[in-house]
């Protein structure tokens, strides 16, 4: 009897003879993907593994290491792991909350402790050491829902609590950690020798939970104080105080209670008098006659824009639109990229010094006819469209690039507004499972792309990755420039997005290599109960990515 099994390993594009039940770990030091840095997991047959995964049956693999989405996630799981194991020998009354992402780590609280100092970060940050010195592993073990739901209730975890007894699934992964017991949505790393680079410094009153770069994970990632994203966080913060929500067992709780039909009033509310005091704040300040709107994808910008325009002209103002669209230059010159392909997302496609220029016209007083450009020749051309300025106009430009100060080089500070919106979720699927704002963004996009683009969910998973690359270059790093930040994220969002995500993500065929992406998301929808969409009003934020907005986005 054969005692071997057939493996190709695509890294190398190589087939290989293993021994049946070879773990991931054995096969990769057979193989030898070839990789920059240590093996972290692998997708067999496009489903994430971990590399305690053993093998019994031919099996496509394709290793990854941290540069990989995937092996980040493995790697910034495990070490919040080792942070919560830390805090808990510590700090054991005061539980560890790993809240958002922001400057590029995962900031965390130590709750009862108001104003954490350098020391109790200091302290932290040895233990968590020592902690991977000693290569402890990680290990999982599937326990009964209701055995697991009793551990956590022992352990005071209530959130994790409501969380699992919702859940109608039999069996539950628990990970332990030299004794502690975890739940993490998603694999982790073999043990803790795995995380060679990490810091812990005190930010704001919190810590900064510090992470290495995925392209070079021998440095840290360069972190900043970021006060206006933080203020934005803060104020989700409270917006969810009031609401009486933190985490996703709360919100089911709400659901179940049949309550979340003031949920969603509140939570409109909120936005609505956020979006009515920018207006105003716009209005107080004489001087502006042009409002920049930024923010990465699937932030419901356009609605956003629709909305203050709605605001501005209760205050007597009257607003215009200018679409950046209409000031790409010509195709032949727009810039290429590293690969020598049109670069749409650069500024330099966009005609900066004619923008200027009808700007600075519009600011005297002048008529200006503004382009159009063709999508379809590539070419500017003029239609006769023309603006002019009284003391009352407002004018609303939206697009990537708004908040880059060489977009506008040439308008005066006082005469300009910059807004920052993003879907910045403060929700939290546990106190130690936070919800990626990425992920909320790109549910709402495959959503949208279903339901105006006709793109299946495959097709936006692959762009996702370009998007992505788009926003740290073009977006993000120009958010602290913004006057004021608006946070169009919804408490209750995700509860209405699963009912269309999920038979969208269903079809992503297992052959896909974004297969695994899909199942991870379905996973996530998983943990929410599903919210009727039947109150939403017609002028939400998430009717642009749903149906029945009566606002037009063509």
């Amino acid at each position: 009897m054969d005692k071997s099994v057939n493996v190709f390993c695509i890294n190398n594009s190589t087939n290989y003879k293993v021994a049946k039940g070879s773990t991931l770990l054995e096969i990769a030091a057979q193989c030898q993907p070839g990789l920059k840095n240590q093996v972290l997991g692998a997708l067999v047959n496009n489903t994430i593994r971990d590399l305690a995964y053993e093998v019994y049956k031919p099996k496509d693999i394709e290793f990854f290491d941290i540069s990989d989405t995937d092996g980040m996630r493995m790697y910034v799981r495990s070490l919040s792991f080792v942070l919560y194991k830390a805090c808990s020998e510590l700090y054991p009354n005061n539980p560890l909350v790993i809240s958002h992402s922001i400057s590029k780590g995962l900031y965390c609280e130590l709750e009862g402790i108001e104003n954490i100092d350098v020391d109790v970060a200091f302290s932290i940050i040895e233990r968590m050491r020592a902690i991977v010195d000693a290569c402890l592993p990680f290990e999982r073990t599937e326990i009964p829902t209701a055995q697991a739901v009793e551990l956590y209730r022992t352990l005071g975890l209530t959130d994790k609590v409501k969380l699992f007894t919702d859940r109608d699934t039999p069996y539950s992964s628990v990970y332990f950690l030299d004794g502690q017991p975890d739940y993490f949505y998603g694999y982790l790393l073999p043990h803790t020798g795995y995380l060679k680079n990490f810091d812990l410094v005190k930010y704001y009153h919190g810590m900064l939970l510090v992470l290495p770069k995925r392209s070079n994970p021998i440095e840290l990632e360069y972190y900043e104080e970021q006060d206006k994203l933080f203020d934005i966080f803060k104020e989700y913060k409270s917006w969810a105080n009031i609401l009486g929500i933190k985490s996703v067992g709360s919100l089911n709780e709400t659901i179940k209670g049949k309550q979340v039909g003031e949920l969603i009033k509140i939570s409109e509310a909120l936005h609505e008098k956020k979006v009515a005091r920018i207006a105003d704040e716009i209005v107080n300040r004489n001087a502006v006659r042009f409002v920049f709107i930024a923010g990465p994808s699937s932030s419901g910008k356009t609605t956003f824009s629709m909305r203050l325009g709605i605001q501005l002209k209760v205050l007597g103002k009257r607003p215009i639109e200018i679409s950046l669209d209409n000031y790409f230059v010509n195709r032949e010159e727009t810039p290429r990229d590293e690969h020598g392909e049109y670069d749409f997302e650069s500024i330099d496609a966009i005609d900066i010094k004619l923008f200027n220029q009808n700007l600075l016209d519009l600011l005297a007083g002048q008529e200006v006819e503004v382009p159009s450009f063709s999508f379809d020749t590539g070419k500017r051309f003029f239609s006769g469209r023309k603006f002019k300025a009284n003391a009352e106009t407002i004018f609303i430009i939206e697009g990537i690039h708004a908040l880059n100060p060489k977009l506008s080089n040439k308008i005066a500070l006082e005469n300009k507004f910059r807004i920052y919106i993003s879907a910045l979720t403060q929700l939290a699927i546990d106190k130690h499972n936070r919800i990626p704002s990425t992920d909320n963004r790109l549910i709402r996009r495959i959503v949208r792309d279903f339901q105006y683009r006709s793109y299946s969910a495959t097709a936006t998973l692959n762009r996702w990755a370009s998007v992505r690359r788009g926003e740290e270059q073009n977006i993000f790093p120009f958010q602290e420039e913004a006057d004021i930040m608006f946070n169009s994220a919804l408490l209750y969002e995700l509860g209405v997005l699963k009912t269309f995500a999920e038979p969208i993500l269903r079809q992503v065929s297992p052959s896909d290599r974004v297969y695994a992406e899909a199942k991870r998301l379905l996973k996530f929808l998983g943990y929410f109960r599903e919210i009727p969409m039947d109150e939403i009003p017609p002028t939400s934020i998430l009717r642009e990515f749903l149906k029945g907005s009566t606002f037009s986005y063509h």
